[in-house]
């Protein structure tokens, strides 16, 4: 048997699921979880990360878009920092490809209010 994927959007759905979780051998697991991030969201988080990065200077430091993605995962999922094994600090995070799709509403209107704050002009 190999892996399966259902969205439960109707009833057939559904009970295709329940179908294949019965006939799934001893030793397999089933996830239920809220759907991940869309692509359009994903498309749309960039543009506003690349807009952040040519406009926001950081404490005396232009940052990457990918910075900026670290900066804003943090803030809105309240992560915790470590000290790093020869300097520095880690910011212990969350991937943004694991985030729903509320959480990756979330993070944009963070980014939104931020940008607003520091009058980023918006490309899209």
């Amino acid at each position: 048997m190999s892996k399966s994927i259902f969205f439960l959007v109707h009833s057939t759905a559904r009970n295709n699921a329940i179908e294949c979780v019965k006939q799934a051998p001893d030793g397999y697991c089933v996830e239920v979880k809220p759907k991940t991030r869309t692509i359009e969201q994903n498309r749309r988080m960039w543009a506003m990360l690349g807009d952040i990065s040519r406009q926001v200077e950081w404490y005396g430091k232009k940052l990457t878009p990918e910075n900026w993605k670290d900066v804003f995962s943090a803030s809105l999922k309240k992560q915790d920092v470590v000290p790093g094994l020869d300097s520095g600090f880690v910011v212990l995070g969350q991937s943004t490809s694991k985030m729903t799709i509320k959480e990756m509403t979330d993070l944009q209107d963070l980014m939104g209010a931020f940008g607003a704050d520091k009058g980023v002009e918006w490309s899209e």
